[in-house]
């Protein structure tokens, strides 16, 4: 069921207003219709041009101390996210969204509404940047070989036989030496990718976001992450983005760059990037 409030809306103590994307007014009539977290129904909460989409849900658990103890537990971090997700995905198929971050609460639609209020001036300007934008995602990874092709034999899974007159140690260690450069060669070559990654798609960009690599269980089991990061494209863009930026390993084996995309403007939506990097104008502005 899709209601809408205006400012003062819902007021219950024993709710509080989680909040997943800030739209303009006139750009979301009404909340798409899918469940939030917990299944709870979504609801406009409007304050002049702007609206928050949000939904009440219990302040024992999603109040400050409830909340933590959510956070804490990856099972439920892991389905709050995907709620969180599926719900600005929707809206931005439909609207131009500034996606919220993860676990955004207020204690009331009043105290939602009184930062619309406040900063109707930046959420404008926010929004008005993002207008037919997506995020792209781009990684590059660096994944040497198991065995480097001089530690193989013809037959490519058996070790290489000891050079004549070479002692079994000796081999090991050539084997192992020949498999370090390969991994150095690999993961230099992977840094000179991520280093062309800004200038390479500057023409087609408005904006970057530089994060951390993944690393442990985050990261995917396809090799090293050497570089992450999102860029602010046009929708007309995306497909000429995705063939630019993926043949960039071409040629340069051991080297992958994943695309992602599109998505919505997570890391460009209050100005600095989702998990606290910096997000540039496009590099040749």
């Amino acid at each position: 069921m899709t209601r809408t409030h205006g400012a003062g809306g819902t007021t219950d103590r024993n709710t509080v207003s989680y909040v997943y994307a800030v739209c303009r007014a006139g750009g979301a009539p009404e909340v798409p219709d899918v469940r939030g977290v917990d299944g709870a129904p979504l609801r406009l909460v409007t304050q002049g041009s702007l609206a928050a989409v949000t939904a009440s849900l219990p302040a024992d658990e999603f109040g400050a101390g409830g909340l933590e103890e959510w956070l804490k537990d990856l099972d439920q971090l892991e389905r709050l996210a995907r709620s969180h997700n599926e719900v600005v995905d929707a809206l931005h198929a439909r609207t131009t969204v500034l996606p919220m971050r993860l676990a955004t609460v207020y204690l009331d639609d009043a105290r939602l509404s009184r930062v619309l209020r406040e900063r109707a001036e930046g959420f404008g300007q926010l929004l008005d940047r993002l207008d037919g934008q997506v995020e792209m995602g781009v990684k590059v990874y660096a994944t040497p070989a198991a065995r480097t092709p001089a530690a193989t034999s013809a037959r490519g899974a058996e070790p290489q036989d000891t050079a004549e007159g070479e002692s079994p140690g000796r081999a090991y260690l050539r084997r192992r030496q020949a498999h370090r450069r390969h991994s150095r060669d690999v993961h230099r070559t992977a840094g000179e990718v991520a280093a062309r990654l800004p200038r390479t798609a500057a023409p087609l960009v408005r904006a970057r976001a530089v994060h951390r690599p993944q690393q442990g269980e985050l990261a995917p089991r396809i090799g090293e992450n050497v570089a992450n990061e999102a860029y602010l494209v046009a929708r007309s863009d995306v497909m000429g983005f995705r063939g630019t930026l993926e043949g960039m390993a071409d040629g340069a084996p051991g080297v992958h760059v994943e695309v992602t995309g599109p998505w919505a403007p997570y890391s460009f939506a209050d100005g600095t990037s989702a998990d606290g990097g910096a997000t540039q104008g496009a590099p040749d502005d």
